[in-house]
C-alpha cells in the first residue's frame, strides 16, 4: 500500500520534485490537497525551527504524516544570508527581487562560494524527526537557465559548469540538497 504523505506547502514545484524524488510508492499531497490556506508563520530561528512547525501544524490539522522542510540560500560572504530569510529577501517569494539582492550585495566580492540546504522535519505521532541536505556551489554574477525556481539561476554546483536552472529537473534532482534529505528520510523510513 502507498504512503500518503502530506508537504507543507502550496509549491507545485516543490510537491512535484518531492514526488519524483521520492517516486511511486508515495503519495505527495500538499496543502492545497487538503484546503489548508492559513498562513503557517515561520518565526522560528532556524532552519529547523520553521521546518518543525510547518510539520506539526500539518499533522495536527490532518492526523496524516507530515513533512515540513525548510531550505535556503547560504552565502559564505554574506555571513550566511539570506539564510532563513531566502524566500522574502528582498519581497516575499519575488526571486527576482531576491536574486537582485543577493548579487548586488555581493558585488565583485571574489568569494563566491555558497550552498543550499534542505530541513525536513517528518512529523507523525511519534514526534519530530530532522533530515538535512546540502548542495555546496557557487554564484555567477548573473542569471542563467528557466528551469528550476529561488535562485537556480545563479547557483552552479560543485562539479558543474552549469545552474541548477540549466540542468533538466531529472539532473537536478540528483545532486540537489532536497534530494539528499530525502535520501536520508526514505532510509529512516525503510528502517
Amino acid at each position: 500500500m502507498k504512503m500518503e504523505l502530506l508537504v507543507a506547502t502550496h509549491n507545485l514545484h516543490k510537491k512535484e520534485e518531492i514526488q519524483q524524488i521520492l517516486g511511486d510508492e508515495f503519495i505527495v499531497k500538499s496543502l492545497s490537497d487538503y484546503n489548508l490556506h492559513d498562513e503557517i508563520v515561520e518565526d522560528g530561528d532556524s532552519f529547523n525551527a520553521n521546518a518543525l512547525i510547518k510539520a506539526k501544524y500539518c499533522f495536527e490539522k490532518t492526523g496524516i504524516p507530515s513533512l515540513g522542510d525548510d531550505s535556503g540560500l547560504v552565502v559564505e560572504s554574506l555571513d550566511g544570508r539570506p539564510g532563513i530569510f531566502s524566500a522574502r529577501y528582498a519581497g516575499d517569494h519575488d526571486f527576482a527581487k531576491n536574486i537582485e539582492k543577493v548579487l548586488s550585495e555581493m558585488g565583485n566580492i571574489e568569494n563566491r562560494k555558497a550552498y543550499f540546504i534542505t530541513v525536513l522535519c517528518y512529523y507523525d505521532e511519534n514526534g519530530a524527526k530532522y533530515f538535512d541536505g546540502r548542495a555546496h556551489g557557487n554564484l555567477l554574477k548573473e542569471n542563467k537557465g528557466h528551469q528550476g525556481f529561488g535562485y537556480d539561476p545563479i547557483f552552479v554546483p560543485e562539479g558543474y559548469e552549469m545552474t541548477f536552472a540549466e540542468m533538466n529537473p531529472e539532473d537536478k534532482n540528483k545532486i540537489s540538497h532536497r534530494k539528499q534529505a530525502l535520501d536520508l528520510f526514505l532510509e529512516f523510513l525503510k528502517k
